[in-house]
Formats: structure tokens, sequence, C-alpha cells
């Protein structure tokens, strides 16, 4: 008869009922990644690149902006394209509150959108996915105008 230490035993019963794949979500790790990704997405307004817009854009991307609209990436491209036409952005924006689901495979970002004298004017809120490991896309992204409290309230 085989002897095996109780250490051995108790390892691979470890290892047999963890699911494949599972693994520790560092959520805190993922919602810093999420906020960068943002700040470079935002960076590529300054530094006038709309390919490097585009990268970040999911295929089934969706921006909410006017009327109707605009799915998937092309569409969405196409519209901000004359936004990256002047040599000076029309505005900006950056995170100020990002979120991570617990599987770790979704997140929400938003912030302050800035036109160019830097006063506030709308509040973004993204829906970024995680399409491969450490390469976020955005999936969702709507706009709405920012108004300031009433005197005395907020």
């Amino acid at each position: 008869m085989f002897r095996y230490p109780l250490s051995l035993l108790a390892g691979l019963l470890l290892v047999i009922s963890t699911p494949l794949g599972a693994q520790q979500v560092n959520l805190e790790e993922l919602r810093d990644q999420v906020a960068d990704t943002e700040r470079a997405f935002a960076a590529t307004m300054k530094s006038r690149d709309h390919q490097a817009f585009m990268s970040f854009l999911s295929s089934e991307a969706i921006f909410f902006s006017g009327d109707t609209p605009q799915r998937g990436k092309q569409q969405v491209a196409d519209a901000w394209k004359s936004l990256f036409e002047d040599s000076a952005p029309p505005f900006s924006w950056e995170p100020e509150t990002v979120e991570v689901l617990d599987s770790g495979k979704l997140a929400l970002s938003s912030g302050p959108v800035r036109n160019e004298e830097g006063k506030i004017f709308a509040i973004y809120t993204s829906i970024w996915r995680l399409e491969e490991p450490g390469k976020w896309r955005i999936i969702f992204d709507k706009g709405n105008r920012f108004c300031e409290p009433p005197a005395g309230e907020g």
C-alpha cells in the first residue's frame, strides 16, 4: 500500500476542486488598468490621433450622441473623425470614478468633460470590456450635460 503525505493529498484535492480557468481577480489592479486605459483614450484627443482613438473601440461599440446612437467601431470612428481635424482638441475628459465587476470582465468609468477653456460642460460614462488579457475596449459611451446645482444646494 502506498502512503502519501496528507499535505500532498490536500493540495491535489484543491487542484481538482478549483474550476479550470478560475483565477483571483484583483479589483484594485483592474480599476487602475481601466483608469489608465481611459487616460490613454483621452490622450488620443489631445494628441489628435484618430487612429489611436480607434484602437480603443470595441467592434460592438455604441456611442450615444445626438438623436441616433452610433453602432459599431467604424460608425463611431466616422462620427468622431471631424473632432480630430482641428489643431486644438475641442474638449478633454478624465476618469473620476472607475468600478469593475467582481468577474473582472466589465468596468465603468465616469468623469468630467471640459471645453477648451477647462470649464466642465458634461459628464461622461463609459463601459469597458476586457477583450483579452490587459486589453480593455470601450463598448458603451454616453455624455450628459453638466448642470451646476442651484445656489445653496449640493
